[in-house]
């Protein structure tokens, strides 16, 4: 059997492109991938670090209860900062639906079991979320957005290196 190198691209449904296109720049540093006027009326395109993804507008997407990717960050300080500025929410449960205890205690980002780096949901307006009381924020779906998490050993790096 061939092994698979990479995800090339995950595809979600949106009701806004424009909407989505402005957080995914704005929030997660995303590029706009012009692939010609035809597959850009289809689709919206991004770049997101070394991977894509794709929207496709629809008047009422499909609402997927747990929805969520995860991407890697080079500085988890810097990150939860970035998103403070922008008033972009987010929390250690993505919801409460991974279980009140896991991750720790503190409610807007936890820590992995096996692995020890740290994580956040943040709120897509597309994809939305609860927060941990259950209430929704900023949400269009009752879906969890997006999930980060630190390169291994970044903090132990970044102590070390004082």
């Amino acid at each position: 059997m061939p092994q698979v190198k990479l995800i090339h691209h995950v595809n979600v449904q949106i009701s806004d492109r424009q909407r989505t296109r402005e957080w995914y720049e704005k929030v997660l540093g995303a590029e706009f991938l012009n692939r010609g006027p035809a597959l850009n009326r289809r689709q919206l395109q991004l770049r997101i670090g070394s991977g894509e993804m794709h929207f496709t507008e629809t008047p009422e997407p499909i609402r997927v209860p747990s929805v969520h990717f995860a991407v890697e960050v080079d500085n988890w300080e810097a990150t939860l900062a970035h998103l403070d500025a922008l008033g972009v929410s987010y929390s250690r449960s993505g919801g409460g639906r991974i279980g009140s205890t896991i991750g720790g205690d503190n409610p807007r980002y936890g820590q992995r079991e096996d692995s020890s780096e740290y994580y956040t949901y943040i709120h897509d307006p597309e994809l939305g979320l609860e927060d941990t009381e259950g209430n929704k924020v900023d949400a269009v779906h009752n879906a969890p957005g997006l999930r980060w998490r630190q390169i291994p050993g970044f903090v132990q790096q970044a102590i070390a290196e004082g």
